[in-house]
C-alpha cells in the first residue's frame, strides 16, 4: 500500500502531507486515520506509548469519546528527507461542556511508501471560555479552504 506524497519531501509535499493528516483527523474516524500508519507504527502521545494500528484505533476511539466537537489545525514546521514536524492546535469540550484549546508539536517519520512509522506528540491543554473559541466550521469534517492556518502568531 502506498500513501503519496512519498519521501523525500519538498516543502510543498510536506505541507500537503500535513493537510492530509489534518483532514483525516478532523473526520474523527479512527479506522480512516489508522490507515495512514504502518501496521507496526510506534506512537508517543502525551504520556502514552503504544504500537500498531489496532492500538491506534483504540486510542483514537477513546480520545474522541472524551474530546467532543474536536476541530484541528496542523501547520508544517519543518521537514527533511522522510521526516516532518508540525505544530498544531485543536479545540474540544468535555462532557461537562468545558472547552479547551490544545497546543502541540508532532514529529513524524515515514517509510518509503509514505506511511507513518513513528509519531511523537507533545500536547498542552488550556481551558477556554466558549466565547474564546477560534475554530467554528462544521464538525466532523475538514477545515474549509477559506479558514486560515495558524499563521505567524498562533497564540
Amino acid at each position: 500500500m502506498s500513501r503519496p506524497p512519498l519521501p523525500p519531501f519538498t516543502r510543498e509535499t510536506a505541507a500537503q502531507k500535513a493537510r492530509m493528516a489534518e483532514d483525516a483527523w478532523n473526520s474523527r474516524d479512527p479506522v480512516r486515520v489508522s490507515l495512514a500508519y504502518t501496521e507496526d507504527s510506534r506512537w508517543r502521545n502525551r504520556s502514552e506509548v503504544f504500537q500498531g494500528r489496532e492500538a491506534i484505533v483504540a486510542f483514537l476511539t477513546r480520545k474522541w469519546e472524551k474530546e467532543q466537537d474536536y476541530r484541528l489545525i496542523k501547520d508544517l514546521w519543518a521537514f527533511d528527507g522522510n521526516r516532518i514536524a508540525v505544530r498544531f492546535q485543536y479545540e474540544w469540550h468535555d462532557t461537562s461542556g468545558q472547552w479547551y484549546r490544545s497546543y502541540g508539536n508532532e514529529q513524524w517519520e515515514f517509510d518509503e511508501h509514505g506511511l507513518m512509522k513513528r509519531r511523537e506528540a507533545s500536547i498542552n491543554d488550556i481551558a477556554i471560555a466558549e466565547k474564546d473559541r477560534r475554530f467554528h466550521w462544521p464538525a466532523p469534517g475538514p477545515r474549509p479552504q477559506d479558514v486560515a492556518g495558524l499563521g505567524s502568531d498562533p497564540f
